[in-house]
């Protein structure tokens, strides 16, 4: 890219307003993979500064519509035209048109108004035969409107003033609709991923035709969890994203409720003339543990499946932890290229188990998990990836256990029981935080379930082994998210101050909210009537002393314990008489010692 940026307004700028750019996520990555070098690129509507970063060998023109994201936009593109898509020339044609932010950014409200069939034609007669449209549609119905807390129809910002969804008959509302529309326009579309857990910031990408494929696959299983966990943390939402997410991948709806869709859309001439679809994408693009971490991904290849690791594509890097020295695990970067194992995901089977009430299936599970650790320890200490992998991190085939990602690995080995109680923690806390129905007592405590979850695993240990399960997560996590020392402290803290009234981490959703609140009313009700029971108790027996009391008076008058008194007086004074006697007997028997000789002095 050249430093000197020519800037054009054909008309219709929007002179004050700044689109806020989605978070790239997977997306540079995508786009690094699709972009040949010195290729002709148009950048429509606002991306991502890791975008720029992954088109920094090709010719980039930049279409905008607010005059202050082109100022910000010059001196990196070679050309930024400002006016929306009615300023775009008719002349010209790209390699690659890259309109990830969708359509209603790339329109002006100063110039004339087009519809959405309107600029996709617009767009596609841009891309030169054989080039490649990447387009984003944002889903109506996805589970980031499903979980919303409040209505699509009642936002009032800004940003909100085009009608998204159903009710606008131009716009295609479903995947089938945006092809038929594609090929309408003389493209042909090809690889699609669905994007979650939001539209604003995507960081799954899963490829749709394997998704919809394979719906019990432990890899899409744990990316699904964590991305909507992840994306919608600290969130007031209606309903947890992830479950929901998760129950769609196994009916095979994940693809219709995806927050949105990437398609890849070739120009062709005509349909006898249309080429392959593109090869060689990746079945995956994930980021790893939340903002600015690795992108990973999923290819295929004769073998299967297979990570593979990339550096970060933003401009930044993570902060080194302030105690680096002392952490207790960290990345490996040769890890990613490595196998996806095939399999379920153990945290599904687990929760599977404990809602059917399935005791021998859970037993089965659980033993199976604490004899593979037990095969892989030496001298009873486990380290590693293996040391590291939870139940939403390992997928079972048959009675085969495989870690799914093993880019984390601990520095040091650990015991094969704390492993193992951290595992099962993990699960208990989330097994009673989050509402589920499981055989055992509601009365347990996380560290009490835990414990009833080690002897169905086989093993006898106790709360000290799990006290020590709960600082190797706080040590852990903290080295996993950069904390410092004081960051260690308090989650641990944290982690210890967990009781099965809480709500579960992750989103602030209103059912398990309301869950949670059933339980705490549960919990009260029951120390309620325990505290009756103990008044109850009381009171009882404060009236048996007071009967005792008076009984105890009542003889104290009576004529019979008088006389009684006075016979026992004669005998206690002779008892008296008879110590005092044999007190001085024993002096004057004992022996007399030697008196100290006194020196006279000079």
């Amino acid at each position: 890219m050249t430093t000197e940026t020519a800037v054009t307004l054909p008309g219709g700028e929007m002179p004050t307003w700044s689109d806020e750019a989605a978070d790239a996520g997977p997306l540079a990555t995508l786009v690094a993979r699709l972009v040949p070098d010195d290729a002709r690129v148009l950048l429509a509507g606002p991306h991502d500064p890791a975008v720029l970063d992954a088109l920094a060998h090709t010719r980039v023109t930049a279409l905008l519509r607010g005059y202050p994201d082109a100022a910000a936009l010059a001196g990196q593109v070679d050309r930024v035209v400002v006016a929306g898509v009615a300023g775009l020339p008719a002349d010209e044609e790209y390699d690659l048109v890259l309109a990830a932010a969708g359509l209603d950014a790339i329109e002006s409200v100063e110039g004339p108004r087009f519809g959405w069939d309107a600029r996709l034609r617009r767009l596609a007669a841009a891309v030169r035969p054989g080039g490649t449209l990447l387009l984003r549609l944002d889903n109506p119905l996805g589970v980031h409107r499903l979980v919303a807390d409040s209505p699509w129809y009642a936002d009032r910002a800004d940003a909100a003033w085009t009608v998204g969804g159903a009710l606008d008959p131009d716009r295609p509302a479903a995947l089938d609709q945006l092809r038929t529309r594609l090929a309408d326009a003389g493209l042909r579309a090809g690889g699609c991923y669905a994007g979650y857990p939001r539209p604003d910031l995507t960081t799954a990408l899963l490829a749709t035709d394997r998704l919809t494929r394979h719906t019990d696959s432990g890899l899409f299983d744990a990316l699904l969890q964590r991305s909507c966990t992840e994306g919608f943390d600290g969130r007031f939402v209606l309903a947890d994203p992830a479950r929901l997410a998760v129950d769609a991948l196994h009916a095979g709806r994940a693809v219709e409720l995806a927050p949105c869709w990437l398609v890849l859309a070739q120009r062709v001439t005509d349909t006898a003339g249309s080429g392959p679809a593109p090869a060689g994408l990746p079945v995956a693009l994930v980021r790893a543990h939340g903002t600015g971490g690795p992108v990973l991904q999923v290819l295929d290849g004769p073998p299967g499946w297979r990570w593979h690791g990339t550096a970060p594509t933003g401009r930044t890097t993570p902060a080194t932890a302030p105690y680096a020295s002392r952490r207790a695990a960290h990345r490996d970067p040769a890890a990613p290229d490595w196998p996806v194992p095939d399999g379920r995901l153990l945290r599904t089977l687990l929760l599977d188990g404990c809602l059917r009430r399935d005791t021998g299936r859970l037993r089965h599970l659980l033993r199976g998990y604490a004899d593979w650790l037990a095969g892989q320890a030496e001298q009873g200490r486990l380290g590693g990836a293996a040391a590291l992998a939870g139940a939403d991190n390992l997928v079972v085939a048959g009675d085969r256990f495989a870690v799914l990602d093993p880019s984390w690995r601990a520095d040091d080995p650990l015991p094969v029981d704390v492993v193992l109680a951290r595992t099962l923690w993990r699960f208990a806390t989330e097994l009673v935080t989050g509402g589920y129905a499981h055989p055992w007592t509601s009365t347990l405590d996380v560290a009490g379930l835990t414990v009833v979850l080690g002897g169905v695993a086989g093993r006898d240990f106790d709360r000290t082994v799990v006290d020590a399960a709960v600082e190797t997560e706080a040590a852990l996590g903290a080295a996993q998210r950069g904390l410092d020392a004081a960051g260690r402290a308090d989650l641990d803290a944290h982690l210890r101050a967990v009781t099965p009234t809480d709500p579960p981490s992750g989103p602030r959703s209103y059912q398990q909210l309301h869950e949670a609140w059933r339980r705490q009313r549960e919990e009260n009700t029951r120390m309620a009537a325990l505290l009756a029971w103990t008044e109850e108790l009381l009171t009882s027996r404060e009236r048996a002393l007071r009967r005792a009391e008076a009984t105890v008076n009542l003889l104290s008058g009576s004529l019979s314990y008088k006389v009684g008194r006075l016979a026992i007086t004669p005998a206690r004074l002779a008892r008296r008489g008879a110590r005092a006697a044999k007190r001085r007997a024993r002096a004057a028997l004992a022996p007399r010692q030697p008196e100290p000789k006194r020196t006279e002095r000079s």
